[in-house]
This record gives structure tokens, sequence and C-alpha cells, in this order.
């Protein structure tokens, strides 16, 4: 009999310091007005000092643990997706395990930017289906504020920090129906951070991130819709990576699907890169949108640049 994946319980966790525009135009030569225009963001959390980000991975996962109804000790694997680790090693999803005080499970932290929390939803999903395991924990967190040039308004209006988790479990019936990953790192300097102490920061091309964004939610879209023998119009809720309004809107209206039916949380959250979508789907879960048979869209991209898809269905 095969054997898939579904996920049957969602967290999330952002700090308690929601910086507004208003706030971040006293650290920047900015405007309100403008970053709403340009991003559509409104405020985004920031990390108190002493607030890690395996701390924030950890409250996320609380949350996702306590709607599954599954406790820390039946968990067979923790996947955390993170570019901000507390350390270079242990690793976060070391950390948490041991914060959540789970079995000696294994536990390693997936780097893939903003499509980080596919790419650790796709390996907990092909652990589970293989059969390695019977139950994961997949998790991405992220302290954002720690890779920002406070002075660069091109980069420090878009990202906050928080947390989303998921708690996976096996199932005779398809819920994780697929994942599609992509990588293309042919052209690193468009947007990174990291390297020598000068370039740490992150740093972008706006319009050219702008323009790769859009085409890799359309092209994720349709490779899934594909896979699946599906139709865009036979999905319920379509969550995208939140990173801008804009490259959203855009996106909604290249697949001819109404803005309606995407899961919006970038107004209140700004860009939280491998948190972002977890969040959402935490967001959208629990204000009672995403319900049961419903058909859900995932679709991220991000610096590498990486790219990613998942048809799941709740």
């Amino acid at each position: 009999m095969p054997r898939f994946s579904r996920i049957i319980g969602t967290g999330g966790y952002l700090p308690a310091h929601a910086m507004t525009n208003h706030e971040l135009a006293t650290v920047v030569e900015t405007s309100d007005e403008w970053i709403r225009a340009m991003t559509g963001i409104a405020r985004r959390h920031i990390a108190g000092d002493g607030e890690t980000t395996a701390e924030m991975a950890a409250l996320a996962s609380e949350q996702a643990l306590q709607a599954a109804a599954v406790p820390a000790r039946d968990l067979d694997l923790i996947i955390v997706a993170t570019i901000t680790p507390d350390r270079v090693f242990p690793s976060t999803a070391a950390l948490l395990q041991a914060r959540l005080g789970a079995r000696q499970i294994g536990a390693f932290d997936v780097s893939a930017a903003c499509s980080g929390f596919l790419y650790a939803l796709a390996s907990a999903d092909a652990m589970i289906a293989s059969g390695r395991c019977a139950c994961a924990l997949v998790v991405g967190a992220e302290r954002m504020s720690t890779l920002l040039d406070w002075s660069d308004r091109a980069t420090c209006v878009l990202f906050g920090d928080g947390a989303g988790a998921v708690v996976l479990t096996a199932s005779d019936s398809p819920g994780v129906r697929s994942v599609d990953l992509h990588a293309d790192g042919s052209t690193p300097g468009v947007l990174y951070a990291g390297g020598e102490s000068a370039e740490r920061y992150v740093r972008m091309q706006g319009p050219a991130v702008f323009r790769f964004a859009v085409d890799a939610f359309v092209e994720g879209a349709a490779e899934a819709m594909q896979r699946n023998e599906a139709s865009i119009g036979s999905v319920d809720w379509i969550v995208p990576h939140q990173a801008n309004l804009r490259i959203i809107d855009l996106a909604a209206k290249r697949l001819g699907v109404a803005n309606e039916r995407m899961v919006v949380t970038v107004a209140d959250h700004g860009n939280t890169s491998a948190a972002s979508l977890p969040l959402a789907l935490d967001t959208a879960v629990r204000d009672g949108r995403i319900r049961s048979g419903h058909h859900v869209l995932l679709l991220s991209v991000g610096g590498g640049f990486t790219w990613a898809s998942s048809l799941v269905e709740w």
C-alpha cells in the first residue's frame, strides 16, 4: 500500500516588537507611503536581545505539536530551514530537539533561503513515504534582522523575524501530493548575503529579483498542476512566499487567479525568508480559511536562486 505524508498541525511565532514603517523612517531615509507603495509592507517583527532562531523555532513548534496533539517524544525527525542559524554548529534543529525534550532522533538544518521550508518539507515527505520515519517536525525560522544593513533602504524595509512549523505524519491517503525543487546558482550576485565581513548583509538587485520571482511563481504553479493533472481552478488557496505584495499581485494576474484566493501576510510580517510559508499557512489555518479537504498550492522563490512548489491536500 502506498504511504504518504499529511500535515496535521501548524504553529507560528512572531517577536513582540512590531517595527512599523513610521519607526523605520527614523532609522533610514524612507516613508510609510513609499514602503507601502513599493512592497505592501506596513510592519515587520524584530527579535529582541537574546531572542534566538532556536527559541523562535521552539515556540512555533510547541504550537504545531499542540495543534497536532502530538507530544515531542513521538517525533522521529526534525528539520529546520534557516539561513540565520544561531551557530555554524550544532545545527538549529539539534538545539530545537533539546529544547523540545524530543528523543535523540535525526535533526538537521536546510539552507535554501526563502525556499528553505519547501526543501525541508520535501525531505520530510520523502522520509515518511519511504518508511524511514512516521512523524516529522518541519520548521522555518529566521532572524533576518541580523543580516540587514539598516542604512540600505532597498533591503532593510523588506525583512522581518519569525518562525513557523508544521507536523507531518504518515497517512494512507495523499496529503503532500507533490514537491518540486529547483536551483540556479549562475547569478549569485543578484541576491545574496555572507562571505567577507563587508558583504555579510543582504544585498540585491531589486528589478532582477522582481522579474525572476514572478516567473518562478508562475512556472512553479504550472509544474505542480501538470504533475498532479490538475488545473489552477481546482486549487482552493495559493500560499506564495511573502516577499513583496507587488510580486504576489502580478503573479496572481498572470495565473488568472483572484487576489482573494491568495493567502497574504506580507503587510504584517514582512519577508521572513524560510519562515514565510509556514507562518502564512498557520495564519490561514487558524483563521479558518484553510479547512479539511482543501487543496493548497505553496510557492516559493529565494536567493540562490532557489524556487519550489508543492500541492498539499488538507
